[in-house]
């Protein structure tokens, strides 16, 4: 008799589909558009590529509401998918975070199945639409593919529990994830660094790292010093991306470099960062621009100085990325993916986390550097984006999909 604590044993996955053929492919992700977080956007990038290749793409996510929306047409990135929506309920300490009941996540994870007879899954997170898809899609022998956007730390950040029992909500978290994961063809997660962090911590081997990637003609990089010195932050509000540390570094810098900083995005510390911006007096500095467009998004992009980012628990940055798309240099927090994106010296400069007197001293380095080092910082960032084109990220799916050598 086996443990419940037992990794499931595999079984045999069905045969790959033919080579060059069209897929069924079913995205499970527990959180998807009109979500704004780094793993939705790459879900619905991820989703739209693969529909450009003309794949039959169906996606399970949260519904907005408790009820159970028949499967229909969505326009994602612009371009059609199913959409298989699931009763949900909202997490009140959070501002818009939503969840399927666990205890009800392999009777959908059944009916979805049932209706779209998939090629191959592919779940977006270990936790409750993904758990349910990987357990009774390798049931049936349908191939599964996973992918780890999550660390279960981040989540408590929207606990309402002492912390004796969010130590054991993150040791059964990673327990789960273990077995979950030990079903499934193929686990990746977007960087090295994290690949090395989830293999140690689940203790699971020959994770693959697959970045999220973008399309780089999305953005328009502008090459030069710019007339005003402005700091960009775009990304969730919330307590792991430490946007205090960057405003108190913002209010440190010398009065004489007239920096503004454009916040972009919402979360749950929007009011707190509010209070904190008046306390330092940062009230006609920093503008909160809450969620925008993609277009305003890179035109701020565009007109902005320097980047910065202070998190503490990205295992990518879509927002970096962006960022180095259009020609940003990047002051990044020296913390578990971000130097894979940022070379201190090269693109940008790390920072020790939390240090506000560091960061300042960075950002006063890039703010002030001469104009053939600011452009060489720019180019840089423009190189190093190169290797996150969202094109190999979609050619090397489509290897895992089809059980195939991977792209080199």
């Amino acid at each position: 008799m086996t443990s419940p604590d037992d990794p499931i044993p595999a079984t045999a996955p069905s045969s790959a589909p033919s080579a060059g053929l069209p897929l069924k492919i079913l995205i499970g992700c527990d959180t998807f558009a009109p979500d704004i977080n780094g793993a939705a956007r790459f879900a619905e990038r991820l989703a739209a590529g693969l529909v450009q290749r003309g794949h039959d793409v169906h996606v399970s996510a949260p519904n907005q509401a408790y009820r159970r929306a028949q499967p229909r047409t969505e326009v994602i990135e612009g371009e059609p998918m199913t959409l298989h929506r699931l009763p949900s309920v909202r997490w009140t300490p959070h501002d818009w975070l939503r969840f399927v009941w666990p205890w009800r996540s392999k009777h959908y994870a059944r009916k979805v199945l049932d209706r779209v007879q998939p090629d191959v899954v592919h779940i977006q997170s270990h936790i409750i639409i993904g758990r349910g898809l990987a357990r009774i899609a390798h049931e049936r022998g349908i191939p599964v593919v996973a992918t780890n956007h999550v660390m279960p730390e981040n989540i408590l950040d929207h606990s309402i529990f002492p912390d004796v029992v969010d130590r054991n909500i993150v040791k059964f978290a990673w327990g789960d994830a273990r077995r979950t994961l030990s079903t499934v063809r193929a686990v990746t997660t977007p960087t090295r660094r994290a690949a090395d962090f989830l293999e140690r911590t689940v203790d699971i081997k020959g994770v693959i790292p697959v970045s999220c990637g973008i399309d780089r003609s999305h953005y328009s990089p502008v090459l030069g010093q710019r007339e005003k010195n402005r700091v960009i932050f775009v990304g969730r509000l919330t307590a792991e991306k430490q946007i205090d540390v960057i405003l108190r570094a913002i209010a440190k810098l010398d009065p004489a470099l007239d920096v503004t900083f454009d916040i972009v995005g919402g979360g749950d510390q929007r009011k707190s960062l509010e209070h904190l911006t008046a306390e330092l007096g940062l009230s006609e500095q920093v503008t909160f621009h809450g969620r925008i467009s993609d277009e305003e998004l890179r035109a701020l992009y565009s007109r902005a100085s320097v980047f910065a980012i202070a998190s503490i628990a990205e295992l990518q940055s879509i927002a970096t990325m962006e960022a180095m798309a259009s020609a940003l240099p990047v002051v990044a927090a020296d913390a578990v993916a971000l130097p894979h994106l940022v070379h201190d010296g090269e693109n940008g400069y790390l920072f020790q986390p939390g240090d506000v007197d560091e960061l300042t001293a960075r950002l006063t380095d890039v703010l002030t550097a001469e104009p053939a080092e600011y452009e060489r910082m720019q180019q840089a960032s423009l190189d190093g984006v190169v290797i996150h084109d969202i094109n190999r990220t979609l050619d090397t799916f489509e290897a895992l999909y089809r059980d195939e050598p991977l792209p080199a």
